[in-house]
C-alpha cells in the first residue's frame, strides 16, 4: 500500500464526511481512489448515500412508522 493509499477502517470513517463534502482534497482524492478499488466499502459509501437522500426526503409530518418501514425497506435492498 502506498502511502496515500488508505485501508478500508480509515475509508470508513471518512465516508459520511466523503458523502457531505467536507474532505480535504487530498483526503477526498485518496478515499475516491479507494472506493475505485474496494467494492465493499463502495457499496457501503452508495448504502449511506442513498440512505441520506432517502431520510433528506422525509417531511415532519410522516409518522415514525413509515419512516421505520422506509428505513427498513431501504436496509433490504442491500
Amino acid at each position: 500500500m502506498a502511502a496515500h493509499d488508505i485501508n478500508c477502517e480509515e475509508a470508513l470513517k471518512q465516508i459520511l464526511a466523503f458523502i457531505d463534502h467536507e474532505l480535504a482534497d487530498g483526503e477526498r482524492e485518496g478515499l475516491e481512489r479507494h472506493l475505485r478499488a474496494c467494492r465493499s466499502c463502495f457499496s457501503r459509501a452508495e448504502f449511506e448515500r442513498q440512505l441520506k437522500d432517502k431520510l433528506r426526503g422525509l417531511t415532519s409530518n410522516e409518522t415514525a412508522d413509515t419512516t421505520r418501514d422506509r428505513i427498513k425497506a431501504l436496509i433490504q435492498t442491500f
